[in-house]
């Protein structure tokens, strides 16, 4: 499933750099080229801010997890609950790892689209 998830994220954001490149590439006029550049670069800025934040978002998590293994090492119920916990606790794990390899992917093509868009603003 995560395979298939970092398989979505890419194909889908890769669509969305052929997109941007083949617009950029096929306006013949420089200034609706830089508009279309500007407007590119204010939603990358966008996807990047949340991006950003959901990176945020996976820290809290990450020291929730930690705090909740620390404290199902001390309340010492029955093994079967015990167990539970850290079934919980892993797949919360899992998930947050692979949120973040989604931000990390979105952010590597976000990066991609900024550079290109900044490529066709300079040059005329």
């Amino acid at each position: 499933m995560k395979l298939l998830s970092l398989s979505y994220r890419c194909l889908s954001n890769f669509v969305f750099l052929a997109l941007v490149y083949y617009s950029l590439n096929f306006m013949e006029k420089y200034n609706q080229r830089a508009i279309i550049a500007i407007l590119v670069l204010l939603y990358a800025a966008m996807r990047a801010a949340t991006a950003l934040r959901s990176f945020y978002f996976f820290q809290r998590i990450e020291r929730l997890e930690l705090e909740t293994r620390r404290l199902s090492g001390l309340v010492g119920n029955t093994p079967q609950a015990s167990a539970a916990r850290k079934q919980i606790v892993n797949d919360v794990g899992v998930l947050r790892q692979g949120g973040e390899m989604n931000s990390y992917v979105d952010l590597l093509f976000l990066s991609i689209i900024v550079l290109l868009c900044i490529s066709k603003i300079v040059t005329s």
